[in-house]
């Protein structure tokens, strides 16, 4: 394997060694490669194009936010075509957890991403997309 050196702020560094520990990685590298696969695998999302897709996207925020659940309420009216399932969840009265299911065209689901993603007040947005191959 090749060697490559980063520089990273250290208040980053201490973030993601605590993150490490809490996931059982065994080094550096290891959560580092982990994290590149994530990465290029987010992008390959972009990919997709017109093909259909199933998705998964998970939103997290603030419970006191009850602007973020309004938003949210308002993007699921708009993607309705798409949007077949979704969940809504308090975490101990500190998080909200919106867990939206969704089937469509991969451009439709991307742009859905791109909704939930601008709404000021989320904290973190997480998707699986699975491509749905005709027979």
């Amino acid at each position: 394997m090749t060697v490559v050196s980063i520089t990273l702020p250290e208040e980053l560094l201490s973030q993601f060694e605590k993150f490490m520990e809490s996931r059982g990685y065994y080094s550096r590298s290891e959560a580092f490669r982990d994290a590149i696969r994530n990465l290029i695998a987010e992008s390959e999302i972009n990919k997709l194009g017109e093909e259909k897709s199933a998705a998964t996207i998970m939103i997290t925020s603030e419970y006191k936010r009850k602007d973020v659940e309004n938003r949210i309420s308002e993007i699921r009216h708009e993607f309705d075509d798409i949007i077949i399932e979704n969940i809504h969840r308090h975490i101990k009265d500190q998080y909200c957890l919106e867990i939206l299911i969704a089937e469509g065209d991969s451009k439709r689901l991307l742009d859905l991403m791109g909704r939930v993603r601008g709404i000021r007040g989320i904290q973190q947005v997480k998707a699986v997309f699975m491509p749905i191959l005709e027979s």
